[in-house]
């Protein structure tokens, strides 16, 4: 298949606006867009729940609504090299915001592990697995979002990791929620 700049960027809008839709709807407040990345904030005493929340809803979005309808409208992206693939990153800490740059050409600069982990963490490709979480992130989870109610586990624990630098521990998920 021959990349068609067009079909990828129907690709980017269709995946961010969905993104961007769930990351409001779990109260996280959207602060920038870096080509096919989308980040979302979240504050308060659920912040951590609520995004991983969210992850596993934008995963349910991408694998059983986006996917299929793109796929089934561009045949070329179910039978050609190019697949579609998506995964997000969540971490947890406190950061600096501070605006960079020049007068009329500015923009906020997030200083922080989470911005820089989270943003690793969702350049990970390893399907089935799309959402990925620190250990900060799921050691003040609710509990109800690190298992089902049959107590199978939404998270497996991968230790030593040597996905991101400095992060010994991290959980990925493959587990999907209808939004």
């Amino acid at each position: 298949m021959n990349y068609d700049k067009r079909i990828a960027a129907k690709v980017f809008k269709s995946f961010l606006s969905c993104s961007t839709r769930l990351i409001k709807e779990h109260g996280g407040k959207i602060r920038s867009f870096d080509g096919d990345r989308v980040m979302g904030v979240f504050i308060g005493q659920t912040k951590n729940t609520a995004a991983a929340k969210c992850a596993l809803k934008i995963n349910y979005a991408f694998l059983k609504v986006i996917k299929p309808k793109l796929e089934n409208k561009y045949p070329a992206l179910k039978t050609g090299s190019y697949k579609l693939a998506h995964c997000v990153g969540i971490d947890t800490s406190e950061v600096l915001i501070i605006r960079g740059g020049v007068r009329n050409d500015n923009d906020l600069v997030w200083v922080g592990r989470a911005p820089n982990v989270a943003a690793k963490l969702s350049s990970i490709r390893t399907s089935p697995y799309h959402s990925y979480i620190t250990d900060a992130v799921f050691n003040v989870m609710m509990e109800d979002l690190k298992h089902g109610a049959d107590k199978k586990p939404y998270w497996e624990k991968l230790e030593k990791s040597t996905e991101v630098k400095g992060i010994d521990t991290i959980y990925r998920s493959s587990w999907i929620m209808s939004p």
